[in-house]
């Protein structure tokens, strides 16, 4: 006697699932991108974007002016605490512009609350082409030491900056104006 194989029914066969499985989930990841898509608000990346954009070719403006007069900023921090001192002494190959104070910013990269702000007085001391500036740290969020800031010294019509890295303590930071890029 032979034996008559009976076929399984369809839903008993693994391809079957499979060939039905890849289009399902597909149908229900697009269902899930539509909820994400229509719960959640785009919004304008910025209202004042024109202005933002002509705010950046501004900086960019100034950054060649202090590449034009080939300005170099040396600075001398006691720390990036609250009330810590500062000395700059900024040279340049051409005439340095008389500003009676300017702006050094250390820019958090993490958090912009943590950012530190001073302005600096310029003292008697220098030239025509070298002056000094001396000042401390406003009032800021306390950070740990291991942040790596970004450094800003800015004039009037100039601009400087550049990355410091870790700075805790005193340290020493030099930087030279750059072509922008």
């Amino acid at each position: 006697m032979s034996a008559v194989l009976m076929p399984k029914p369809w839903y008993r066969e693994p391809w079957v699932w499979f060939v039905i499985g890849l289009p399902l989930t597909a149908v229900v990841a697009s269902f899930v991108t539509l909820a994400l898509a229509l719960r959640s608000d785009d919004g304008v990346v910025a209202e004042d974007y024109y202005k933002r954009g002509l705010a950046i070719n501004e900086q960019l403006g100034r950054s060649a002016e202090a590449v034009r007069l080939g300005l170099v900023a040396t600075i001398e921090l006691e720390g990036v605490q609250p009330q810590e001192r500062i000395r700059l002494r900024l040279s340049g190959k051409e005439a340095v512009p008389l500003e009676a104070a300017i702006k050094l910013r250390l820019v958090n990269p993490g958090r912009s609350s943590g950012d530190r702000v001073a302005v600096l007085a310029r003292t008697g001391e220098g030239d025509a082409f070298n002056a000094e500036y001396v000042g401390a740290w406003g009032d800021a969020a306390p950070v740990s030491d291991r942040v790596a800031w970004r450094v800003v010294v800015e004039g009037q019509s100039w601009r400087i900056d550049g990355d410091a890295g870790a700075v805790g303590g005193a340290t020493s930071l030099r930087l030279a104006a750059v072509k922008p890029q």
